[in-house]
């Protein structure tokens, strides 16, 4: 029967025996893993990342915009043909069955004052349906109510960056600011979101009820004008299906006949973010599997080391079978020696790889999102590979002619 513990201990010794030696040997494994789960962290976090934004933006969201306005053959941006308006938006939510709410939006930025105090910052126009839609709560406050929407009410509601930059610690709630010269009070203050993975402030931001907007901030080309509408769906499924009967519904109240082209564009969120989780997916494969290439090569080198302490302990060999030791003792002295190798190796990768992180995370807004199975993996890798470039050196070994091994100098 073999003796795996006095194998191990055998095994320890020959590692300890050349320590610079083994140190350089697992170099390559140190590095794989230490890549591999660097890699997979950045990518993993990276798809947190997006699902989090996707979030703050909403779910199952659909959002639907004025179409290109073309003038002397040069073509605008998208919202430069005014033509998507309040009523688009309600008869969205009333007649598609898929659509939950569909909230008007219009956006643009300005200077905003309170006393001495001035701040330039985004001015959105919409109703409390957009709250809902990006599920957004109070921090204190309230919302718009029907009357302010109606009577085109001169209140805002703000985020918390907003609040801080005009009027500090003091309590903004009935303070009245200047928007354009015109003066708002303020009814609310939104729930802190900080900033999403592309760096931009979600506080740094102002609403105001859709129809203020529209009569008095920013104007309108066309009755009832909105920038866009944000549509939310059912649920992701649904958002696909809900697409055609948009544009459907869409075309007939702007009244295009067949050969006119949409004066609209939709664009499908959801969509976007499973092709953005996908994209990052792949990513995180690809540079997972550049990573792994160090673990084969620092298997090679295992190999390579283990093929020259084969030839130095060639009498050492000789010495163990001429006193009994089998074939498989000896294949399994050396490939244990190999395992232990890989394993130091990937213990070693995997202190580098959570250091590693913790230097992404010091030195970028980025954070590597580590999970078990990122750790496991590599590691586990790196004993397979310690094994399989282990194994012909192990199996070298085992077919030395006793007799030839002692004569060995």
């Amino acid at each position: 029967m073999i003796d795996f513990k006095t194998i191990g201990s055998i095994a320890l010794r020959a590692v300890k025996a050349n320590k610079m030696r083994s140190t350089l040997t697992s170099l390559g494994i140190i590095i794989g893993v230490a890549a591999v789960i660097i890699m997979l962290a950045v990518g993993n976090g990276a798809q947190i990342s997006i699902q989090q934004d996707m979030q703050a933006m909403g779910s199952n969201l659909i959002i639907v915009r004025s179409g290109v306005a073309t003038s002397s053959g040069a073509r605008g941006g998208h919202g430069s043909q005014p033509s998507m308006t309040l009523g688009d938006g309600n008869a969205l939510q009333e007649k598609i069955d898929a659509i939950v709410y569909a909230a008007p939006v219009m956006e643009e930025t300005t200077q905003i004052v309170y006393g001495n105090a001035n701040w330039s910052t985004g001015i959105t126009g919409t109703d409390n349906r957009y709250f809902l839609i990006k599920e957004w709560n109070l921090e204190y406050g309230r919302l718009f109510s029907n009357m302010d929407v109606k009577n085109a009410a001169k209140v805002a509601i703000l985020g918390e960056t907003v609040v801080r930059e005009l009027f500090g610690d003091v309590d903004p709630i009935n303070k009245v600011i200047r928007i354009k010269g015109i003066p708002f009070q303020v009814i609310g203050v939104l729930e802190e979101r900080g900033q999403n993975s592309m760096g931009m402030d979600q506080d740094d931001i102002v609403f105001i009820p859709i129809s203020t907007a529209q009569k008095k901030v920013m104007g309108m080309r066309i009755p009832d004008q909105v920038k866009l509408v944000m549509l939310q769906a059912v649920d992701a499924a649904s958002t696909y299906t809900a697409q055609e009967e948009i544009k459907q519904l869409l075309r007939q109240r702007h009244n295009l006949g067949a050969n006119k082209e949409d004066d609209f564009v939709i664009r499908n969120l959801t969509q976007m973010m499973e092709m953005m989780e996908s994209s990052t997916r792949i990513m995180t494969i690809l540079l997972g599997s550049i990573a792994s290439v160090s673990l084969l090569v620092g298997g090679i080198g295992i190999m390579n080391i283990m093929l020259v302490s084969v030839t130095e302990r060639t009498r050492e060999i000789g010495i163990r079978m001429a006193i009994g030791a089998k074939t498989w003792d000896i294949r399994w002295q050396f490939l244990t020696e190999a395992l232990v190798l890989s394993l130091i190796g990937g213990v070693i990768g995997i202190v580098l790889g959570f250091l590693g992180i913790a230097i992404i995370k010091m030195f970028t807004s980025f954070t590597p999102v580590v999970s078990l199975l990122y750790v496991l993996l590599p590691f586990s890798f790196s004993g397979i590979v310690g094994l399989f470039f282990g194994f012909f050196p192990a199996y070298k070994a085992s077919l030395l002619n006793p007799i030839n091994a002692l004569r060995y100098e």
